[in-house]
C-alpha cells in the first residue's frame, strides 16, 4: 500500500542519487519580452541559491520582476538566458489568489492534486482531511468554496499546494488580498507548516514587514530590470511578531535600501 503521508523532506537530489547543496538554483537568469528590437528587459543576471529547508523572501517594488522570477522557477516560462534547476522535481505553486474550483468542496480540490500526483483514489480522502487538519481546517473536506472565508479559502490553497508533495514551495503573494489580522494568523500557521515539514520556501512579496517575518534570508531586487541589489540574513528567533523591535528595525533598513532603489530608478 502507498503511504501519502507529508513526512519532513529529506535533501533534493541529483539523477545520480548524490545529495545537492540546493533546493533550488536560480543561475544568471535574464529575462526579456518582446520582439527584437523592441524587447523589454524584466530580468538581468539573477542568480540565487535556495539551499533545502531554507525560507527566502524576494522583496522589491511593483513591477521589479519578481512574479516573473517565481513563474520561470515553477517552469511556466523559459528564461531569455542563464538556467534553472530544481532537483526535487516541479516545485509547488500558491498564488495571491486562491484558484480554488468553486464547484468543488474544500477537499475534493485537495484530492484533485492527489489525483494529478498519482495517489491511489482510496487513500486520497484521508490524506486530504490530514493536510486539511494540518492547516487547521479539520472537519471542512465537505465545505463548498463559497462557504469559506478569505483566509480559510488561502488555508485550502495551501493543502493542496502541499498535496503536491514538493520540496520546493513557491508562493506569490499569498497573503496580499487578506486583512491585517487573518494574514498575522496565516503567518504564524505558514512558520509553523514550514518548520515542521522542513520545505524549502520561495516567497515573493512587496511588504517589507512580512518578509523580515517569515524569511531567514530577504533578497531584495531592484526596478527594472530587476537585479539583485541586496541580501539580508535574517537572524531573528522564530516565531516573530510584525511588531517586534529587532523586526521593525531591520525591516526599517531594508524600507530604507528599497526607497533608494525605487528613487534611483525614477519610479514614484
Amino acid at each position: 500500500m502507498t503511504t501519502t503521508t507529508l513526512t519532513k523532506q529529506q535533501p533534493a537530489t541529483a539523477d545520480t542519487g548524490t545529495t545537492v547543496p540546493y533546493a533550488a538554483r536560480i543561475d544568471h537568469v535574464s529575462k526579456s519580452f518582446g520582439r527584437t528590437g523592441a524587447q523589454q528587459h524584466v530580468l538581468d543576471d539573477i542568480s540565487i541559491d535556495v539551499a533545502p529547508g531554507e525560507f527566502v523572501c524576494l522583496l522589491g517594488a511593483s513591477g521589479c520582476g519578481k512574479s516573473t522570477l517565481l513563474n520561470l522557477v515553477a517552469g511556466l516560462d523559459a528564461p531569455s538566458a542563464g538556467a534553472i534547476e530544481t532537483p526535487g522535481g516541479r516545485p509547488a505553486l500558491m498564488f495571491q489568489e486562491h484558484a480554488l474550483f468553486p464547484w468543488l468542496t474544500a477537499g475534493r480540490n485537495i484530492e484533485l492534486a492527489l489525483r494529478l500526483r498519482g495517489v491511489p483514489r482510496a487513500e486520497r480522502r484521508e490524506e486530504a482531511e490530514r493536510l486539511l487538519e494540518l492547516v487547521r481546517l479539520k472537519g471542512a473536506h465537505g465545505k463548498r468554496v463559497h462557504e469559506l472565508s478569505g483566509g480559510m479559502r488561502q488555508r485550502v490553497a495551501m493543502a493542496r499546494a502541499l498535496a503536491q508533495d514538493s520540496q520546493l514551495l513557491l508562493m506569490d503573494e499569498p497573503f496580499a488580498a487578506l486583512d491585517a489580522i487573518t494574514r498575522d494568523v496565516l503567518h504564524d500557521e505558514l512558520t509553523r507548516i514550514w518548520r515542521e515539514t522542513n520545505l524549502s520556501v520561495l516567497f515573493v512579496t512587496h511588504n517589507v514587514r512580512e518578509a523580515v517575518r517569515l524569511a531567514e534570508r530577504v533578497v531584495l531586487l531592484s526596478s527594472r530590470p530587476g537585479r539583485i541589489a541586496r541580501e539580508w540574513r535574517v537572524d531573528i528567533p522564530q516565531p516573530r511578531r510584525i511588531e517586534d523591535a529587532a523586526v521593525a528595525d531591520l525591516s526599517i533598513e531594508i524600507t530604507e535600501q528599497l526607497r533608494g532603489e525605487i528613487r534611483r530608478h525614477g519610479q514614484h
